[in-house]
């Protein structure tokens, strides 16, 4: 993954970050920390260099999760974007969707797969629609 600037923020776009630096360690969590803080099945996440990483619009809500994790999210319309382990001084992980080029940063592995929902298995299965169920537009 390239070396350069990557940009993104929340959905409603009161807050904004920077990341300078390589892009590593694209994954799919499966913990159920990550599960509850998106109200996600699972979630996407890659880590920059911390000293790279600014906000640049606005100012997040945190949150302390656990003793050594803290998470950072749009306190306006509640999107997940970084999280910060104690342990790990030199990476933050951001929420690969939050970014402007998500497309560019697929999962390169699964994490916590002891606590994926059952039903995350097979479903390549299920019905896919282009947009909604009903074919009617966005």
């Amino acid at each position: 993954m390239s070396g350069d600037v990557w940009e993104g923020g929340c959905l409603c776009g009161a807050v904004r970050f920077r990341a300078h630096g390589a892009a590593t360690d694209a994954t799919l969590c499966h913990c159920r920390s990550c599960r509850r803080a998106a109200g996600a099945p699972a979630v996407a996440w890659v880590s920059f260099p911390r000293a790279g990483f600014a906000f640049t619009r606005g100012e997040p809500g945190r949150f302390r999760s656990s003793p050594p994790v803290e998470r950072t999210f749009c306190a306006r319309c509640g999107t997940p974007l970084s999280y910060a382990h104690d342990a790990e001084p030199a990476t933050l992980d951001v929420t690969t969707a939050s970014l402007d080029r998500a497309a560019e940063l697929a999962p390169q592995d699964h994490i916590w797969t002891s606590h994926a929902l059952p039903w995350m298995h097979d479903l390549d299965a299920l019905p896919h629609h282009p947009k909604r169920r009903d074919g009617r537009g966005e």
